[in-house]
């Protein structure tokens, strides 16, 4: 069995793998269970009251997923995906509110062109919960060889994808009456806001 086809076993059965996305390595879980993204946070020993996003293998996957989602997110996410971004969307239906604890009422998703074996597996699964395959405080992993021993024994499946550029998303929160850039990363925040001026 490849890594990939092991991967794709594990997420769906409820077990967790790193696979290599846009940006950094990924410790990822199946986006639709609630026990398994639970398992990731313990595994990146992360509190359960942070956010964390989804990644959708596109933006017909994640309307289907947010059917509930207002027009004018629709339109932004049309116009801004796929890419290597992070977008605060309203969440109405409170939908995967487990990944948001403190905020039900908005969720992050990314809509990422992952080029080989994860953008495979991300197909395979069509919705995935993903955070940075690094410990808390530590650096973002670009290659497998970066990825915590820690991490590493939590998870079922490794998918090598080779060196990764290692900045992350840029997250942008367009929830408010204006859009704002909650962290600059992969696209410029100057960008992103050009990008938005016509909406």
């Amino acid at each position: 069995m490849s890594a990939v086809d092991a991967a794709i076993a594990a997420l769906r059965a409820g077990g967790l793998a790193v696979i290599p996305t846009d940006t950094v390595y990924g410790l990822a879980a199946d986006g639709r269970s609630e026990d398994a993204a639970r398992a990731l946070y313990a595994a990146k020993g992360r509190e359960a009251i942070q956010p964390t996003a989804l990644l959708f293998a596109s933006v017909d996957v994640l309307e289907e997923h947010l059917p509930e989602l207002p027009a004018h997110a629709r339109e932004i996410a049309r116009a801004l995906l796929p890419g290597p971004l992070t977008l605060v969307l309203p969440n109405p239906g409170r939908r995967f509110r487990w990944l948001n604890e403190g905020r039900p009422d908005a969720v992050g998703v990314r809509v990422p062109v992952i080029p080989g074996a994860g953008g495979d597996v991300l197909t395979a699964l069509g919705v995935l919960v993903a955070t940075s395959a690094n410990l808390p405080g530590q650096r973002d992993s670009r290659c497998v060889e970066d990825v915590p021993s820690a991490i590493r024994e939590r998870v079922a499946a490794v998918v090598d994808g080779g060196e990764l550029p290692g900045t992350p998303s840029t997250v942008v929160d367009l929830t408010g009456a204006e859009p704002g850039v909650l962290r600059e990363g992969a696209v410029p925040a100057r960008e992103v806001l050009a990008r938005l001026t016509d909406f």
